[in-house]
């Protein structure tokens, strides 16, 4: 918001679930104020991660179902949707971009919106990071023609693939400058859980095979290395000794996932 507060993340981040629930008088209020109240010029530090997975998401998927001629919504032919959903959202896009700029393609984990990166910004990063960007980044290039936030995506993935380890694991925490892992963790949870969900996804969305491969690596690998039992837990990546064998709510996507892959 201009005001520099961020009360207005959850209209954004929500605006389709009102759609996707019927209340499409609500979704049209909300997307006209967003439209005429939201900016993204603000001297902030935000996380790449959530502002890519809830702000772009948000406002892509409300510009999609607000462009939609077979939902009622926008249809005054005296106040049009204008696309300016959209516009907030390739503006936003290209104020992460600067994130990318790294010698491995992985991205920072934070970036100032008005400035780009913070010169003190952590090289260090999660895996989800690098890892939950295809789906948004893709879908903003296909909307607005513009290639590089695709290629951003792909060559984050890329990177973190890159420095698997020899059982194809993923860790939690990488170094963007050397692709180093400084926390080797792996695990279906918490800094690597939508790693796994966005290549299928991405896969699926874009039918770019190299996002399937790598989930079917990768999926492979979980199953071999990650699961224990009726249970899935966290393992060196290098060794697979078990290291974290707890059960954690951020894992509770995979049996979904699961299904979308018909692995019933």
């Amino acid at each position: 918001h201009p005001d520099g507060g961020w009360g207005a993340l959850t209209a954004v981040d929500a605006m389709d679930t009102l759609q996707v629930m019927g209340n499409h008088t609500e979704f049209e209020r909300i997307a006209r104020w967003t439209t005429a109240h939201v900016s993204f010029d603000l001297n902030k530090t935000v996380s790449v991660f959530e502002t890519n997975i809830r702000l772009l998401g948000g406002l892509l998927s409300a510009h999609v179902m607000a462009m939609d001629p077979d939902l009622p919504c926008f249809k005054d032919p005296a106040r049009p949707y204008d696309r300016g959903l959209l516009r907030l959202a390739y503006d936003l896009g290209k104020r992460l971009l600067p994130a990318f700029d790294t010698p491995t393609g992985i991205p920072y984990g934070s970036v100032n919106l008005r400035y780009g990166v913070d010169p003190g910004e952590s090289n260090v990063t999660a895996a989800a990071t690098a890892g939950t960007l295809v789906v948004e980044f893709w879908t903003l290039s296909e909307l607005t023609g513009d290639e590089r936030f695709s290629r951003a995506a792909k060559a984050a993935v890329r990177g973190l693939w890159k420095h698997r380890s020899a059982l194809n694991l993923v860790g939690a925490h990488v170094n963007i400058q050397t692709g180093q892992w400084t926390q080797k963790e792996s695990g279906i949870g918490g800094l690597i859980d939508s790693f796994y969900e966005y290549m299928l996804k991405g896969a699926l969305l874009t039918q770019d095979m190299e996002y399937l491969h790598i989930f079917n690596q990768a999926y492979a690998a979980a199953t071999s290395s990650l699961k224990l039992g009726p249970w899935y837990v966290d393992v060196n990546m290098d060794n697979g000794g078990v290291v974290w064998p707890v059960f954690s709510s951020l894992q509770c996507f995979w049996p979904g996932m699961q299904a979308l892959i018909g692995d019933l």
